[in-house]
């Protein structure tokens, strides 16, 4: 005999917020264009139902693939959305994921419910369907903030790179034209997780030095003393 539920049960859909940088290009997010209602024609997140057999974290990889193509990402739990009136459908509720990734690596199409999947940037965004401009805000606040105690987007740089790429990577996430140059420098290198391996060569003016992220140290001084690591973290004055 099939169990009879006391309360209503609201359905449960994942949303990705995938944000992509090209060669130090302004910072975008993929959107799809709604093959179907609601919201039909509209522009959106990536996104859909959670199926019965499979955990959070696959449901929003699962939709991203089926959506929009991309694969193969590293996706962040964001945020859960429950506002009763979210959804048209009825009683909706979405976890949010988001992502940073190099977008010329994940070439794009759209399938399933998307007619449509195109990159834009942040400050040129079309009108969001459901509430997705308000999950996409809190990504966005997400992202600026972690940057400033973590050393994320470095896998988005040359394995060799200079402080002056570096910092050009920073100021298209935080959305800044110029941080304070000697300040970015002396707080990523308090970090202590830069390696210095060299200089460039071949270069018209004077040679910049070049550096690696130590992966393998900084996961270790998180492990360490992780506390006192965000202290000297990238905290910027803007």
């Amino acid at each position: 005999m099939p169990y009879t539920y006391d309360y209503p049960r609201p359905a449960l859909t994942v949303d990705c917020v995938i944000f992509g940088l090209y060669e130090g290009s302004k910072l975008k997010v993929l959107l799809i264009e709604r093959a179907h209602e609601p919201y039909m024609a509209c522009w959106a997140l990536p996104g859909g139902f959670v199926e019965m057999d499979e955990d959070l974290e696959q449901a929003a990889l699962r939709e991203l693939e089926e959506e929009t193509g991309v694969k193969n990402v590293f996706i962040e739990q964001l945020y859960t959305f429950g506002a009763p009136g979210r959804d048209p459908r009825g009683r909706v509720i979405s976890v949010a994921y988001y992502a940073l990734v190099d977008l010329a690596e994940h070439p794009v199409r759209s399938a399933s419910d998307a007619s449509k999947v195109h990159w834009f940037e942040i400050d040129r965004l079309p009108e969001l369907a459901f509430d997705h401009a308000q999950i996409l805000q809190v990504a966005i606040n997400r992202l600026r903030a972690k940057v400033r105690y973590q050393p994320i987007g470095f896998e988005l740089l040359p394995e060799q790179f200079t402080l002056s790429q570096l910092q050009g990577l920073y100021e298209t996430i935080l959305g800044v034209p110029a941080l304070n140059k000697r300040n970015f420098r002396a707080r990523i290198l308090k970090m202590g997780v830069l390696e210095e391996v060299g200089k460039q060569e071949g270069v018209a003016h004077r040679p910049a030095i070049l550096y690696r992220f130590d992966k393998k140290r900084y996961e270790q001084l998180a492990k360490d003393r992780y506390d006192d690591l965000l202290k000297r973290g990238v905290d910027f004055e803007i």
